[in-house]
């Protein structure tokens, strides 16, 4: 035993030992995803939020007690610090070397590559004031936009002052612009495109020689219903005296290798990132995969999207070699990064601890650039540094396999699409990837499951189209005797029935009798003479209740059918799940408000319909619905993107010959003229919307009624 004991004792101190050794050797254990200060996400075209790996983890941060180094500070004991102070922008070149614009201090700052400090430039021959935006082209000088004399200086790459650009002097300039440039980038051609504060005209063009050509990349007023309806009623006067709406003032601006010129614009609903050719053209319009759900698409991601939430308040931009676009908001300091045609790939940040300078936490993004080796560097204004993101793994690995599809390579991408796939089954652009893979190998079965479950319509559509085509080449025969022998039974079985007069006795036994049957038969009438079929309801008894509650009872479940069972293609609100009560409830009560609100303006105008005379003919004229909703709803699970004329054909024409059915109702039931039905409909429907909105308040008020009579109960219990 006390053998035994001594080897416990020898054996403990190594296991420590080895504890040790593996903590300090495995960098993993503190870098791991788990420990990061952020997690990133990724959200598809539907709003679904997927948790994914880092795609970039914490590399540095580059000005927090950073010495600086130079002839003076190395004969002096204490070497000067690197002091940032409120700095507004910063720019890697193509040497990666940076370049801050340290707004507080009226300087630029150059560091190398590894962020060891080079130099200052204060431009001594006329000093800086506040700069806040530089750009350096391919030869070394350096333009900034300094916002505090309200002009633009060229440096040479040495620093000194080349030119300086003041507010241009031309007549399609108006007067009561502002010059005030916070940035600004720089074309092959010298041109230069300023963004200034609160220019809502675009981007200010100015020539090599400072002269200028014209605005650029301007951004679109929004035009509501409720403008339309002012622009009709609204006189020049009151026009005149309504605030101007204006479109929102590019926030920043940058240019990729390739001279696409991309901006960022803060206080607008859609569109908030643009990829501008140089015709000013937005060249992401209608690029994506789900372009074909958004057709107004926004940009700057958050967590959960609310009703009441503010804009994305994008602030910078940044372009990669791949052409991948990453953006920062300032308001919820949050970084989203899209591939070159806009699809979202990750995003992340949040909301962090006041006044912290921890590695990957960025206080305030003032600023974003990239380097050569993708890394990310993130200006954070409040804490006076700079934060520097490295790919990870992971985002490597789906930064390779995107470029690779985004180039029509996509046998090349398919294994790295695996892997992600592997890593994280969730990834819908891996998904989006092996499906364009499966479908370049021409395996369009595969194709068409992924591109449903990654919710691309279009792929999809496409996937479908080859199968239905190999199964129509495959089953054309077929198909064909099939037809021609029901064709060829049909003939000569109606030939041989007229000939032995099967016909008359069938038609004679089958002829009905029952009222019921007969009430749910003068539906047909009413398709075939509406304004006399729904007078004969009216004044004959066509119609009655439990034929009615049928007709209703059908058209609600085909309603219904419908809004859940049109294919992917056309509805792709299926692929998260449609739920069908509500609408079948908010339906019902659409409807029998209707029949409400006609009854009553019926009586007021002096009509001759009664209350169940309404309610009979309103179930009537849904019909419609019963009649093309169902077939069109089956035969869109066989019909493509291509057949989408057609859909919409049919789809409305369950629109309008519904409508007109109530014309005719209101006309044939209350004996009106057409022009005094469209009245009636009219007046109808303003007293359901009048309907609906007492009922709100209604609701509101007795719901704050409770709450009062509540918090009184509860303060006489308590006392």
């Amino acid at each position: 035993m006390k053998r035994l004991k001594n080897r416990r004792l020898r054996i403990h101190p190594v296991f420590i030992i080895l504890i040790a050794v593996v903590y300090i050797s495995w960098p993993g254990l503190q870098a791991s995803a788990s420990q990061l200060p952020y997690e990133t996400y990724y959200k598809d075209g539907f709003g679904q939020l997927v948790k994914t790996q880092a795609a970039y983890i914490p590399a540095g941060i580059i000005g927090r007690d950073q010495t600086i180094l130079g002839e003076e500070s190395a004969n002096s004991k204490e070497a000067p610090v690197l002091t940032l102070n409120r700095p507004k922008d910063i720019f890697v070149d193509e040497k990666d070397h940076i370049y801050i614009a340290d707004t507080g201090n009226n300087r630029i700052v150059h560091l190398d590559q590894d962020g060891r400090f080079i130099r200052e430039m204060t431009v001594n021959e006329s000093p800086l004031k506040g700069p806040s935006g530089l750009f350096i082209d391919k030869l070394g000088e350096i333009y900034v936009a300094d916002t505090g004399n309200n002009r633009v200086v060229r440096l040479d790459d040495e620093g000194k002052l080349l030119k300086e650009f003041g507010r241009p002097v031309s007549s399609f300039l108006p007067e009561a612009f502002k010059y005030d440039p916070v940035n600004l980038i720089v074309d092959k051609r010298g041109f230069i495109y300023v963004t200034t504060l609160g220019a809502y005209q675009g981007l200010l063009q100015l020539n090599p020689d400072g002269e200028f050509q014209s605005f650029f990349g301007s951004n679109r007023v929004a035009f509501s219903l409720f403008d339309a309806f002012k622009r009709f009623v609204y006189t020049r006067e009151m026009y005149q005296r309504e605030l101007s709406k204006l479109p929102g003032a590019i926030a920043n601006s940058a240019i990729d290798k390739d001279g696409f010129i991309y901006t960022v614009t803060k206080e607008i609903e859609t569109d908030q990132i643009k990829k501008l050719n140089i015709a000013g053209l937005n060249q992401l319009i209608g690029k994506g995969e789900f372009a074909s759900l958004q057709a107004d698409r926004s940009y700057g991601e958050v967590l959960e999207r609310r009703h009441d939430a503010p804009s994305p308040q994008l602030s910078d931009i940044t372009v990669d070699v791949a052409g991948n676009i990453t953006v920062t908001d300032t308001v919820i300091n949050m970084i989203s990064q899209y591939d070159r045609n806009g699809n979202l790939l990750f995003f992340w940040g949040g909301d962090i601890i006041n006044a912290t300078s921890k590695s990957g936490v960025v206080k305030t993004p003032a600023a974003i650039a990239n380097n050569s080796k993708g890394d990310l560097l993130v200006l954070d204004s409040v804490n006076n540094l700079i934060q520097v993101l490295r790919l990870s793994e992971f985002g490597e690995l789906v930064h390779k396999a995107n470029q690779l599809t985004q180039e029509g390579r996509y046998e090349e991408s398919e294994p790295l699409w695996q892997e992600v796939h592997r890593l994280n089954a969730q990834y819908t652009p891996a998904l989006i990837g092996l499906a364009k893979a499966a479908y370049k190998h021409e395996d369009y079965e595969s194709a068409e499951q992924l591109f449903y479950q990654s919710g691309v319509v279009g792929g999809y559509s496409e996937s479908f189209w080859q199968n239905r085509l190999e199964w129509f080449q495959r089953n054309f025969g077929l198909i064909m005797n099939i037809a021609l022998i029901i064709g060829l039974l049909y003939l000569f079985g109606n030939q041989i029935t007229k000939r032995l007069g099967l016909q008359k006795r069938w038609k004679n036994h089958f002829q009905v009798n029952n009222k019921l049957l007969l009430q749910l038969k003068h539906a047909g009438y009413v398709i075939k003479h509406p304004v006399d079929g729904f007078y004969a309801i009216r004044y004959e008894n066509k119609a009655g209740l439990w034929s009615s509650l049928i007709i209703l009872i059908v058209a609600l479940t085909s309603f219904g059918f419908m809004e859940a069972g049109i294919s992917f293609v056309f509805n792709p609100a299926v692929f998260v799940g449609v739920d069908i009560w509500p609408i079948v409830v908010q339906f019902s009560a659409i409807w029998f408000g209707w029949v409400i609100s006609n009854y009553l303006i019926s009586s007021l105008l002096r009509g001759e319909g009664r209350f169940r005379d309404v309610l009979y003919g309103s179930s009537y004229a849904l019909i419609p619905i019963i009649l093309i909703g169902l077939p069109l709803t089956l035969l869109s699970n066989v019909m493509t993107l291509n057949e989408l004329a057609i859909f919409n054909f049919l789809e409305w024409s369950v629109v309008l010959w519904t409508g007109l059915l109530f014309v005719w109702m209101v006309q044939g039931i209350h004996n009106y003229t057409f022009i005094e039905a469209l009245f009636n409909i009219l007046l109808s429907v303003i007293t359901l919307i009048i309907m609906v909105i007492l009922i709100f308040i209604f609701i509101s008020l007795s719901a704050e009624l409770i709450n009062f009579i509540y918090s009184l109960y509860q303060e006489v219990i308590i006392r």
